[in-house]
């Protein structure tokens, strides 16, 4: 599998403050401020360039300094296909089962063709460079090769967290397995290794980290271990962690995964990290004391 990677001639022209530098783009949405940004393309319509990549992954490209960051996985030997359209294992479920299929053997049906397991593959962790005016690769890195932290359902890569720049260096999230931060030259400067969970139905892992001055942050909500944490973006290093219980009990079966990106909230009375896990909201403070939540809709202030 490759990656094609299509920028539009408005994005490709434009100057440092329209950068991208994080998921959903500079405001925490997908609006660009560029009044000049294309309202239509298609694969030859309004495209400055393309580029393929190898490997697979559904992170996003991140924009900075005229260099576009995305990350990719390459498997060694074959991978199970993306699943494409609308059909999901809840319609497979459903026909398995109007076959009088058991449960047990409905499960291992549903796990053959739409997951893919750490013991059956193994992988390749890419960071690529490329030039925003021509698509050019100005370089690669390998940050992780060998069997993945958990699995994924087809619909998912083992690639998914997009990461965040903040026009100096470059960090990457991978979910259940660690952070890492290159400069712009792909210089390694530090890495960190996270403990691994396991993630519901083994659907795999999707939050992207983001920056709050020089903070790192990520929610890692898995079926064992949910918390939010902070890491210093310099040296790697925690600086704090508020673990949660949210989502129902430790188990299997009760959803206590989440794949939320933190959002760095700036109101009229402080700025907050606001996180959606498991039928909970939640905002923290910049040190990872809770200032509130929702739950079930309900707000719920903290005395």
């Amino acid at each position: 599998m490759r990656i094609s990677i299509a920028m539009m001639t408005a994005v490709a022209l434009a100057a440092e403050p329209n950068d991208w530098p994080q998921f959903r783009g500079p405001a925490f949405n997908p609006v660009s401020s560029n009044a000049q940004l294309a309202d239509r393309w298609s694969k030859t319509e309004n495209i400055e360039w393309e580029a393929t990549v190898a490997g697979r992954g559904w992170s996003s490209p991140v924009v900075a300094n005229g260099k576009v960051f995305v990350t990719a996985v390459v498997t060694d030997g074959a991978s199970k296909p993306p699943q494409t359209g609308t059909e999901y294992s809840n319609q497979y479920v459903a026909e398995l089962t109007k076959q009088g299929l058991s449960p047990k053997e409905v499960e291992a049906k549903v796990v053959e063709r739409d997951m893919e397991l750490p013991h059956e593959v193994s992988l390749h962790y890419l960071l690529y460079c490329l030039d925003l005016k021509s698509g050019a690769l100005q370089w690669k890195r390998e940050f992780y090769a060998g069997r993945p932290p958990g699995g994924r359902h087809r619909k998912n890569s083992f690639a998914s967290e997009t990461p965040v720049t903040d026009g100096k260096a470059v960090y990457v999230y991978i979910g259940n397995h660690g952070l890492y931060a290159f400069d712009f030259k792909g210089k390694p400067l530090w890495k960190t290794a996270l403990e691994s969970s396991p993630i519901y139905l083994e659907f795999g892992t999707g939050a992207s980290p983001v920056l709050k001055g020089d903070q790192v942050l990520i929610a890692a909500d898995a079926q064992k271990h949910q918390y939010i944490a902070a890491f210093d973006k310099r040296t790697g290093k925690q600086l704090w962690r508020t673990n949660r219980d949210i989502g129902g009990p430790p188990g299997e079966m009760a959803r206590r995964s989440g794949w939320t990106t933190p959002y760095v909230w700036t109101n009229a009375l402080r700025t907050e990290i606001v996180t959606i896990g498991p039928r909970t909201a939640i905002s923290y403070d910049g040190e990872g004391k809770e200032l509130w939540r929702m739950s079930n809709m309900t707000e719920m202030p903290i005395p």
